[in-house]
């Protein structure tokens, strides 16, 4: 089922075999036909994550590697889009030799070829794969099919995992097993078996249940694993230990059980850090990716949020996030003295119009009251717009994504990126993935990173103008971190004299926090709100 957490349980399953001693591989098919998720809109899909290698992601990608803890390669991703566009560009290219190409053997064995591959690159003895999508699906097919084909061929070392829901339907009261049973055939009636059930529930599935299951589907009752609703997604690899999960995979591929210093000692210090935190610090996030019909879509903004929560556990404090509608302050300004209720406000990244004079305003608000502000990539060079219209009185000061006329272009295209806006070349053609940055020496974000050297994930088109960029720098306003050549600026931040906490990144700090290693960008910014 679509949503109902196969990427937390595969990020949580990584963790726990990890911990094992064995390495471990996270791969993430997804069946669109996109070629990435660099074109897709956040509202619907939520977030897009990016490597370093610069490659577009899903949100999963984002839970596998802060889970984990490492940094996954573009051979860990693989679309239906990427599948299909690979054998069609063979086939043009006589890669197949004349031969007729059909979707069987010719996509599957592509599939094939990439899960393989990932796991031969990233030299890891473990790789576990989560298909996207639902059990019936035509998107998927292919995909599972190739699963099948994988466990015919090494039937020793592939075991397929069902993630399936069991609802507790309100006006019965009682747990359903039957989708589940029937999750189970349709799987078979593919030619596949599962080996183990990861059953999602509102609550924990008891023993009586798991025995149904288990007459029902033939799967061992000991191989059915409980995966109840729970407070925090960081609480799962320790519920799923408690069923043994771990140990029946290793049964079951027949892996020995390691001994060792390694065990999940470091992730329960993680977790009582997040039971001990008490004292709640409130955040104000001002975006706009938030409207979904009658909910609130947080997703979008997924790796901000928990990049808030691990500086903010790090502190002993307890993350209270206040979504902030950008919409809201350009309809009412006297709306912004609520800000004075937050103890610091970030402004994440972001495209287009929608909500921008909000956000300016808001950076003018905490700027002038000194309210801890972090501005992520757009968030950085709105700040910019800001400091330039309100302290250099440059009125129509604006990014020419917004006004192409402006007197004062603060922010414009980059020279590498005129030519693809006009061939409306978007895919995949942004400033994408790891770059280095030098921090200059003596400023507060040097302090913050303990080094005057860094690397850093980006996502932009556009870029501080660098005709403009000494006389705001004159102003008051510095850019302490830039390209190695000097010709990007890569972060603006107020003297900590000037204001407690005001840092812009053009790049994403959210992206490289883990929750056993916080991003300094982040810790500090929490210390500064509780400073406030």
């Amino acid at each position: 089922m679509s949503g109902v957490g196969k990427g937390i349980t595969t990020a949580s399953l990584g963790v726990i075999l990890k911990s094992k001693g064995y390495g471990v591989n996270l791969v993430k098919v997804d069946p669109y036909l996109n070629v990435d998720a660099g074109t897709m809109n956040p509202t619907e899909h939520g977030e897009t994550f990016v490597l370093d290698s610069g490659l577009e992601t899903d949100q999963d990608m984002g839970n596998y590697e802060r889970f984990l803890g490492i940094s996954l390669t573009e051979n860990d991703y693989v679309t239906s889009g990427m599948v299909y566009r690979h054998v069609i560009e063979k086939e043009r290219s006589l890669g197949y030799h004349g031969k007729c190409v059909e979707a069987i053997p010719h996509v599957t064995d592509e599939i094939m070829r990439r899960i393989t591959s990932a796991a031969s690159t990233d030299r890891s003895d473990i790789t576990i794969v989560e298909i996207g999508g639902t059990i019936g699906d035509y998107q998927n097919a292919l995909f599972i099919e190739a699963a099948r084909i994988l466990k015919v061929r090494h039937p020793e070392d592939v075991m397929t995992i069902l993630v399936s829901y069991m609802p507790v339907p309100g006006t019965i009261g009682e747990m359903k097993t039957k989708p589940t049973q029937n999750a189970v055939r349709q799987l078979n009636s593919y030619g596949l078996h599962t080996d183990m059930i990861v059953a999602r529930a509102p609550v924990s599935v008891d023993k009586k249940r798991k025995e149904k299951i288990a007459n029902a589907t033939s799967i061992p009752a000991q191989n059915i694993i409980s995966a109840p609703d729970i407070d925090s997604i960081y609480d799962v690899p320790i519920n799923f230990a408690r069923d043994n999960i771990g140990d029946r995979v290793l049964d079951i591929l027949q892996l020995v059980h390691k001994r060792g210093e390694h065990d999940l000692s470091e992730w329960k210090k993680f977790i009582s850090s997040i039971k001990r935190s008490q004292k709640p610090v409130r955040i104000g996030i001002v975006g706009k990716y938030f409207d979904t019909g009658d909910f609130v879509l947080s997703d979008a903004y997924i790796s901000v949020i928990e990049a808030i929560k691990f500086s903010a556990y790090g502190c002993g404090k307890k993350p209270e996030i206040v979504w902030l509608n950008a919409k809201k302050f350009e309809k009412n300004s006297s709306s912004l003295k609520t800000l004075s209720r937050l103890d610091g406000i970030i402004i994440p990244g972001g495209f287009g119009e929608t909500g921008i004079e909000g956000k300016i305003r808001t950076i003018e608000y905490a700027r002038k009251n000194k309210i801890p502000l972090l501005g992520l990539c757009y968030g950085m060079q709105l700040m910019v717009v800001e400091y330039a219209r309100h302290v250099l009185g440059w009125k129509d000061a604006h990014t020419t994504e917004i006004n192409p006329k402006t007197t004062y272009p603060v922010i414009h295209v980059m020279s590498d990126q005129e030519k693809k806006l006009l061939k409306a070349d978007y895919g995949g053609t942004m400033r994408l993935g790891a770059y280095p940055a030098i921090l200059k020496k003596g400023s507060y974000t040097e302090t913050i990173y303990g080094t005057n050297k860094i690397s850093e994930r980006h996502r932009h088109r556009y870029e501080v103008n660098n005709s403009l960029r000494m006389e705001i720098e004159t102003a008051g306003l510095v850019f302490s971190g830039t390209s190695p050549d000097g010709s990007l600026a890569e972060i603006a931040e107020l003297p900590r004299k000037n204001h407690p906490f005001f840092i812009g990144s053009q790049f994403h700090p959210e992206l490289l926090a883990r929750p056993l290693r916080p991003h300094p960008l982040f810790t500090s910014f929490i210390k500064a709100c509780v400073k406030k």
